[in-house]
């Protein structure tokens, strides 16, 4: 017998109205369990398929109840009875067990167990005789057995009392010889005839009298629940008040009512779980309605600006011509500038040459004036010493006279050169006037480049404004476009929030058969559906789905959703990030493997500012502050933006794991 430990003894109570159920093959591998269950339970879904379902034995449970579980189904035989199970943390819980087998035909493919909140009397009860169940059985002498759910004693007062509720056939049986021993006996104690006829008639009416109770009445009993159950009534719990064929006729129609009651508050559970994923998507619908209208108005912005741009371009390339050929212009005219100049600088030149031959005939003349003067006064000299008989003084006039001549010849000479000189001064100061022209042409082009230029300064500053509102458009339409994407996902995880729980509906419903070729959920490849649910957990290699656990993170907001829709108390635990698998794998194998890298540090920072968000949005739904929990889960929020980003960081993470 499997041994679970360990154990706490603290008792997990969960709401009255809940039921849980479970669908096993053959083995006892669970196939199929709610939503009910898996809470109850503590363990994950992905922990529980597959699995034997003797993993929420607990070590107080007598083997004998398994024992006479197991042999009342296989016999196809609906069981009843009181159940202590283990949930995964050691803490335990009470149910009121209710196994059938499912059935293909007349073969048996699979178990459904359906429990329901047991009450405390049954549950002390219970108790203290499984404890004496327990004691025997150490002791080795079981005197206390189950049979078919109904405690059998193997003593004297226990058989005594199971003879005391016969069967349906030991009734009629009981009834018939009482009705016919009546008139044996007064036949034999010598009554009169009349005696014994009365003895006949007595006995009648006393069997008929006893069929009515012991048969009529509970069959009218039984009609009146089924009638019931026919209604669609399923609010009365039936008791089983008979341990014979009735007794399983009323045990038959109680584990029918418990089964349609679990499946139809299931779908009743799944489909206002529909309204969350509804909700989710509606908003989010609207968010994306409305960036896509901001988008369109982006769009328009940016195409105005971009046909402003585009003749703002026209313009500067026109201006630009204009002011290429300006700049042409202006060149011709500095290099016809820079050869009056040249001219003038050559004109300069030549008078300059000239005024250094005038100073050479200058130098002459003022030589000849000096020796003119040297032979006058030798001429004076002479002529004072000769008194009137100087004869040399005609040889000194003469020479005087020579010199005149020549000094008359370079005058003459300076003033061809200084005429000559004026004429070419003049013709420089021509030149120079000519030159000042060419420049001032050339100021005048260049004053008409600087106002070309300031236009193409001031249609480039257009350009840049024009350029700058569509950086400024097409960065709102990334930081929308982004969004809308966030936006995406999160709608996809409504909808696979949706699909989740349709898929329940759908095997809810799969409890029953309708056709011969409908399967149910007893007859699923265990070992298939374990190893498909291992791929959702952490592996041996400490590997983890990461799109899985993404997906389950975003069904978090649908499932607080559907708590405010229902009024519904939430588990606070749900703002603890080391209470999921991907909490597990980021303190676990992801630490060891990939801990000293950023995208871990990162994504470890955000799993835990999610859960806090989640956490608070539990906080005010548990105390009843519906409002603003619903405020905390619009877009906008802080929990919308964690989501985006936790989005991402996942993504990073499982680029590199």
């Amino acid at each position: 017998m499997r041994k679970n430990l360990p154990v706490t003894q603290n008792v997990y109570t969960f709401p009255p109205d809940q039921t849980l159920i479970s669908i096993t093959d053959l083995k006892g591998r669970i196939t199929y369990c709610n939503a009910s269950f898996v809470a109850v339970s503590g363990f994950t879904c992905e922990e529980l398929l597959g699995q034997p379902h003797n993993i929420l034995r607990h070590p107080d449970m007598p083997q004998e109840a398994f024992r006479d579980m197991w042999d009342t189904i296989q016999n196809s035989l609906p069981w009843t009875g009181l159940i202590k199970n283990r949930r995964k943390n050691g803490d335990h819980y009470w149910v009121r067990a209710n196994a059938t087998p499912v059935r293909d035909g007349d073969t048996i493919v699979g178990f459904l167990s359906v429990r329901t909140h047991a009450p405390a009397a049954d549950i002390e009860a219970a108790e203290q005789l499984y404890a004496r169940m327990r004691e025997e059985a150490q002791a080795g002498k079981r005197q206390t057995v189950l049979h078919r759910g109904h405690i059998v004693r193997r003593t004297l007062p226990g058989r005594l009392m199971a003879l005391s509720k016969p069967g349906l056939g030991g009734q009629q049986a009981m009834l018939a010889a009482f009705a016919a021993g009546l008139p044996l006996a007064a036949m034999s104690a010598g009554a009169p005839m009349w005696g014994n006829l009365l003895a006949g008639v007595v006995g009648a009416l006393a069997a008929s009298i006893g069929l009515h109770v012991m048969t009529i009445r509970p069959l009218r009993q039984v009609v009146r629940t089924a009638n019931l159950l026919a209604s669609g009534d399923l609010t009365r719990f039936i008791n089983v008040t008979d341990s014979g064929e009735i007794g399983q006729v009323q045990l038959a129609l109680a584990q029918l009512t418990v089964s349609v009651r679990t499946v139809v508050r299931d779908v009743r559970h799944e489909v206002a779980n529909l309204l969350g994923g509804t909700q989710e998507i509606a908003g989010g619908n609207q968010d994306l309605a409305a960036r896509t209208d901001t988008q369109a108005h982006n769009l328009q912005r940016s195409a105005a600006a971009m046909d402003q741009i585009y003749g703002t371009i026209q313009q500067t390339s026109r201006l630009s011509e204009e002011g290429a050929q300006q700049a042409h212009a202006a060149f011709q005219v500095a290099e016809r500038g820079n050869s009056a100049v040249q001219h003038v600088a050559d004109t300069m030149q030549e008078i300059a040459t000239s005024s250094e031959r005038i100073h050479d005939i200058i130098a002459v003349i003022e030589s000849v004036a000096f020796q003119t003067n040297i032979l006058a006064l030798n001429a004076a000299v002479e002529s004072a010493r000769a008194g009137e008989h100087g004869r040399g003084f005609a040889v000194v006039a003469s020479e005087v006279r020579a010199l005149a001549q020549r000094t008359a010849g370079a005058a003459k000479e300076v003033r061809e050169l200084i005429q000559e000189s004026g004429t070419r001064v003049s013709a420089g100061e021509h030149r120079v006037e000519e030159a000042r022209q060419r420049m001032a042409e050339v100021m005048d082009s260049v004053q008409k480049m600087a106002v070309v230029l300031d236009q193409i300064n001031t249609a480039a500053q257009d350009q840049t404004r024009g350029v700058g509102h569509i950086n400024d458009g097409f960065g709102e339409l990334e930081s929308i476009t982004q969004q809308n994407m966030a936006m995406v996902d999160e709608l996809a995880s409504a909808a696979h929030s949706l699909n989740h729980q349709v898929g329940a509906v759908h095997n809810t419903i799969r409890v029953f058969r309708l056709t011969e070729r409908d399967t149910t959920l007893a007859e699923v490849d265990a070992v298939a559906l374990r190893k498909e649910q291992r791929k959702n957990a952490i592996n041996e290699d400490g590997h983890i789905n990461f799109s899985h656990e993404l997906a389950r993170h975003r069904q978090l907001r649908v499932m607080l959703r559907n708590a405010i829709n229902r009024k519904l108390q939430v588990d606070e635990k749900i703002g603890r990030d080391d209470c999921c698998t991907l909490g597990a794998w980021l303190a676990g194998p992801g630490h060891q493997q990939h801990g000293h890298t950023h995208a871990h540090a990162e994504l470890h920072a955000i799993h835990a500012a999610y859960h806090q968000e989640l956490g608070h949005v539990a906080v005010n739904i548990n105390k009843k502050r519906f409002n603003e929990a619903t405020a905390l889960l619009e877009s906008g929020q802080p929990l919308h933006a964690t989501g985006q980003k936790l989005t991402k960081a996942v993504e990073n993470m499982a680029a590199i794991a």
